[in-house]
């Protein structure tokens, strides 16, 4: 079954942003061995831009703009949101549009992650329609939630996104996934790392988000990025990577926290705002919630 056969009976609406966002990725894909290196460009963050991140971005605005059907887009790589006025619904979209670009000089894994609202995109992602991610590795995959499962598809040779796995749970298991240095940890997620090293958890740790989550997803286990010494309020967006991740994790049964409520209940207060984020099985998200509270 393809994509957009899988998409039947969703709002015409959604169906066609995320068909769109999914020719776009076939582009973003054939442009890796010809945008290597580092734009003159830095993003909100004060971070240097990689050329592939400065050119998925200008794809897949345009591609929104294009579309007729997105009213409100948030990028990551833009320090304000944009309205398109001429938009014949009110849909709403967050965008990062390649998430881990800085792997890409060693050829490893990145992705693009997108959240999909009606409406008000500073909404707690507990009240969004939807998420979905595209992970350009030796396959390029597309992961979606429209609230009902959590379905991956894979691009064949034909150029042809078709299912790979459907309502997809995650499983219990045991890796870990910690960013941040561990001499900067804090107390309480100091002793996380430490419970979940004795009961014999892997690290398997690669430095993208989106990479790393999608392992989890299959795998089990958790993904952190948690306050640290001097970054208190984490590292990761709100906007752009915890809550659309989040929710996609939710979704396959797992759960998503800032260490100590569920990410899915935050609502965002600006577009740039950064959180911690624990996303994995219940079992370990309900460790590190009760670890805080102690």
């Amino acid at each position: 079954m393809n994509l957009e056969t899988h998409l039947a009976g969703q709002a015409e609406d959604v169906k066609q942003v995320i068909l769109r966002i999914s020719d776009v990725a076939k582009t973003i894909r054939g442009g890796f061995a010809t945008r290597q290196g580092a734009s003159d460009a830095s993003n909100v963050y004060g971070e240097q831009q990689a050329a592939m991140d400065v050119w998925a971005d200008e794809l897949l605005i345009s591609e929104l703009r294009d579309s007729g059907l997105v009213r409100y887009v948030a990028s990551e790589e833009r320090p304000d949101m944009l309205t398109f006025q001429d938009s014949t619904s009110d849909l709403g979209v967050t965008i990062d549009p390649l998430d881990g670009s800085s792997l890409i000089g060693v050829n490893l894994a990145v992705g693009t992650i997108v959240g999909i609202y009606r409406g008000n995109l500073l909404s707690p992602g507990n009240e969004m329609l939807g998420a979905m991610y595209i992970l350009y590795g030796p396959l390029t995959t597309l992961t979606y939630s429209l609230r009902e499962g959590v379905h991956e598809f894979a691009l064949n040779d034909r150029g042809v996104f078709c299912l790979q796995e459907e309502n997809i749970t995650i499983p219990e298991g045991k890796i870990y996934a910690p960013g941040a240095l561990r001499r900067d940890y804090l107390p309480a997620h100091r002793a996380f790392i430490e419970k979940l090293e004795e009961e014999g958890y892997k690290l398997r740790y690669s430095g993208s988000f989106v990479a790393d989550v999608h392992q989890i997803l299959h795998k089990g286990g958790v993904f952190t990025y948690p306050p640290f010494a001097g970054n208190e309020r984490g590292k990761l967006r709100l906007l752009f990577e915890a809550i659309p991740m989040g929710f996609i994790v939710s979704q396959a049964g797992g759960s998503a926290s800032d260490g100590r409520r569920d990410l899915l209940s935050i609502k965002p207060e600006e577009v740039t705002q950064r959180v911690p984020v624990y996303i994995g099985g219940k079992r370990e998200i309900e460790l590190i919630v009760n670890m805080n509270k102690e």
